[in-house]
């Protein structure tokens, strides 16, 4: 089947049956794990709402059409209340994770209207444009550091940092803290099933937790400007946070908060220096090029699949009955290259017309991205500097030869590295 992995050209989807499709999709093989669309686009095709067998043993169904997946992202019936399926979240993640996933991404209305009030109340449009020149000097003072005389992986050098530190800045993270807390949250990103990766992720996620118990406490006694003091005192017609919210609500905006935009940062520079045509076209200004960001958006999002769902009731989605208590995830991949959808979707096009009132990768519904401001402006800044400063940057290996995470848990989708020279003169 390595075959079928070579091109992400739809014409390659006809290399797998549907049987090795939903089979590699289960397993999530290093070789889908590497390229996911080829699985995409024969599931889209042939089992557009597929039960997979995967390893944690919960029975799971895979969307991957962009009608169905639009709807279900906004339906009722499919519930993010965890707890409600607490056996099969056990099976999942253990113990550890229960703690640090008490807030609005993994919650139902009323609760989840409430958590995102107060959220929102304090994460304002405001805020983050407050952010602009700070995002600016930490983009500037990273790239002064990064050699230009020879091959740098982008990501541990520019993309990761940026977004860490721009997202600890606004919850108020002191500074010499953040790298301890960054190789946690990889931790968590990167762990995938199985006896050994588990012990890992109670380890990580216990520490994160020990660690933002004491931060907010430290908040209560001194608060700041940031956004996690904000969030300790912040109250609503309906009440504060309880002290478990708080701690989750600020376990989720630092993690969601850097490693998606990280991984977006690398995925984008990668296909504009693969496709110099698409560069040159994106690099006529600031606004050409906060375009061809939200076409990159669709075209290979960070974020491959939402988070689970379970089904509160039977639910029968094209001809395919989801039963109660059953699983259900959610491809944004599968879903932004939609043929039905998306004219050519596996050709980047960053003049591609009405993108970003389309794409979903932040999703739809309720649970529409709360942080998508901030990623939008840290993009558009990392991007727009970077080539500006190096317009001749060039990838350091074949695009061909590029790794891409194989981790067995399709959380993200983004490059292991990324060698580039910045300046090959």
């Amino acid at each position: 089947m390595t075959q079928a992995f070579a091109s992400e050209e739809s014409s390659e989807s006809e290399a797998l049956s549907p049987e090795e499709a939903a089979a590699a999709a289960s397993s999530c093989s290093r070789e889908f794990r590497a390229n996911p669309h080829p699985v995409y686009a024969a599931l889209r095709e042939s089992a557009p709402v597929c039960p997979l067998s995967p390893p944690h043993g919960v029975e799971t169904y895979l969307i991957t059409r962009y009608d169905d997946a639009r709807a279900a992202l906004a339906d009722p019936r499919l519930s993010k209340d965890m707890y409600g399926a607490i056996d099969a979240y056990h099976r999942i993640f253990g113990d550890s994770s229960i703690a640090l996933d008490d807030n609005m991404l993994f919650s139902d209305p009323p609760k989840h209207t409430r958590l995102r009030r107060i959220v929102g109340n304090t994460f304002t449009p405001k805020r983050v444009e407050s952010l602009r020149t700070r995002v600016q000097q930490i983009t500037d003072e990273l790239l002064d550091e990064c050699q230009t005389t020879g091959p740098v992986n982008l990501l541990p050098e520019f993309c990761f940092p940026l977004p860490l530190h721009v997202i600890c800045e606004l919850l108020g993270v002191p500074e010499n803290e953040r790298k301890q807390a960054q190789e946690w949250s990889a931790t968590v990103a990167q762990t995938g099933f199985g006896p050994e990766a588990r012990k890992k992720l109670e380890i990580a996620e216990g520490n994160l937790r020990d660690y933002l118990v004491d931060l907010c406490a430290r908040k209560r006694r001194e608060p700041d400007a940031g956004l996690l003091s904000a969030l300790v005192t912040a109250q609503d017609q309906e009440g504060s946070l309880t002290d478990h919210e708080l701690v989750s609500t600020a376990w989720v905006l630092l993690f969601a908060g850097h490693k998606s935009t990280a991984y977006q940062i690398g995925n984008a520079v990668y296909h504009l220096l693969s496709r110099p045509e698409q560069k040159a076209l994106a690099l006529r200004d600031e606004s050409a090029m906060n375009a061809a960001i939200e076409e990159i958006f669709r075209f290979e999002t960070s974020v491959e699949n939402s988070t689970f769902r379970h089904a509160k009731e039977d639910i029968v989605i094209r001809d395919t009955l989801i039963p109660k208590g059953a699983l259900v995830q959610i491809s944004i991949t599968g879903a932004n290259r939609d043929p039905e959808m998306f004219t050519a979707p596996n050709e980047m096009d960053v003049q591609r017309p009405n993108v970003q009132a389309t794409h979903l990768a932040f999703g739809y519904g309720p649970h529409y991205c709360v942080g998508a401001p901030l990623a939008r402006l840290e993009m558009q800044i990392a991007l727009n500097t970077l080539f500006g400063r190096f317009p001749r940057m060039a990838l350091a290996v074949a695009p061909e030869d590029a790794r891409w995470m194989t981790v067995p848990f399709p959380a993200f989708r983004g490059l292991a590295e990324l060698p580039v020279v910045l300046d090959p003169s």
